[in-house]
């Protein structure tokens, strides 16, 4: 048999989709299983944004799409940022992707040579690693412990940038964590950055919108204007909208690094469906009450989840500024033994052991690159988050 490309070793599959994938089969067995691995909205796209796809195929629109985006969705994308940061780029900054990871995709790339570093705060989405091995990169992991709300401190950020460094990836709200910067933050990460002119800075604003207790966001090219012209801003409609199934993402940054990931785009997937840019326009630029409706109730889960873990012996859960995750530490169920005569020595045999004796499904911390740890998704219903903390601290509280 022919062989494979080496590069396969290195795109090894995610924990998350691992521990989903498990959930699944206990499932088809027969068991009840509560899933809160997958960072997905439970609600229902919006109707006028269904409407719009459904509109534009009836008006032929099903035609092979322009690389970058239609014009339609990139319009809308520039009042979008125009709205929520006051930040101008005209068209051709802008490009749309299918979801925002391949907009992160393309970015590494159109940029990253082999043995180029780029810097990932941490606890940190699985896929910035990943990806960043796959096209030849080097991952720095720079840490983001709780005791700074898991963000990142400039004095850290600083010390980490070498000559090789290519890119800063800084994703806010974050995955796993829910840690989001202020803008005193950011004003401080920008000061760090404008020493360092060779390094390209990536912000995954993803859950930009899902922000609570009057928090509010800002991104980093708006507090620091003078980074802008090596910042890349994406975002997109899947967390915002509720429609990861649609697969738009988008990105808005300097000229010629957009037209260089409009090139690698064209290499691999070329141009967006068109009904779902459809759609994403819609969503863009219509009624925005919904994306606060979702916010409320997930402000609400948030706090029922961080009260119920934070009731359990043996764990601690930060209370997170966005997202819709939470990533307690177990470090007081660790060096013992479950109920079903597991040992638990680590946040993976925690999870796992969890999942078996318990039928809930959550991701270790060490997948994050962070123990010990676990990442619970609040986008679920509140009877099985209810049920599912329940179910955690009948686990934790068996441990021998």
């Amino acid at each position: 048999m022919p062989g494979f490309a080496s590069r396969l070793t290195k795109a090894r599959v995610a924990p998350t989709v691992a521990l989903t994938v498990r959930a699944r089969e206990l499932r088809a067995a027969g068991a009840d299983v509560i899933t809160l691995t997958i960072g997905e909205p439970d609600f229902d796209s919006p109707p006028h944004a269904i409407e719009a796809a459904h509109a534009a195929a009836l008006r032929g629109e099903t035609k092979y799409p322009p690389q970058d985006g239609t014009g339609e969705l990139k319009q809308a994308v520039q009042r979008k940022f125009k709205r929520d940061h006051g930040l101008n780029y005209p068209l051709d900054q802008i490009v749309v992707g299918n979801g925002g990871k391949q907009v992160i995709y393309d970015a590494l790339l159109a940029t990253v040579e082999a043995g180029d570093e780029v810097l990932i705060p941490t606890p940190f989405w699985s896929a910035y690693e990943l990806m960043t091995y796959v096209v030849g990169g080097t991952p720095t992991f720079v840490s983001c412990p709780q005791n700074n709300g898991f963000k990142l401190r400039p004095e850290d950020l600083d010390a980490a940038i070498t000559p090789r460094t290519r890119w800063l990836i800084l994703n806010a709200p974050s995955n796993p964590t829910g840690a989001a910067y202020s803008v005193e933050d950011l004003a401080a990460i920008g000061e760090v950055m404008l020493k360092h002119p060779h390094v390209w800075i990536m912000a995954d604003d993803m859950y930009e919108h899902l922000v609570y207790g009057g928090f509010t966001y800002k991104t980093l090219a708006a507090v620091e204007p003078r980074l802008q012209d090596r910042t890349l801003t994406i975002s997109g409609v899947s967390k915002t909208y509720a429609m990861t199934g649609w697969r738009v993402g988008f990105g808005a940054g300097p000229k010629d690094l957009i037209r260089a990931m409009v090139n690698m785009q064209g290499q691999v997937t070329a141009g967006v469906s068109t009904v779902g840019q459809a759609a994403a326009a819609a969503a863009l630029d219509g009624p925005q009450q919904i994306v606060e409706d979702m916010r409320a109730i997930y402000q609400r889960r948030r706090d029922m989840v961080v009260d119920m873990l934070n009731a359990i012996p043996g764990i601690s859960c930060h209370r997170p500024e966005g997202a819709f995750y939470v990533f307690p530490n177990i470090a007081g169920c660790l060096g013992r033994t479950s109920a079903g005569g597991r040992k638990i020595d680590t946040d993976e045999d925690f999870a796992l052991a969890l999942l078996e004796e318990q039928h809930v499904a959550t991701v270790f911390g060490a997948a994050f690159g962070m123990s010990p740890y676990l990442r619970l998704s609040y986008a679920t219903d509140d009877a099985s988050l209810e049920a599912g903390c329940r179910r955690i601290a009948a686990f934790a509280g068996a441990l021998r």
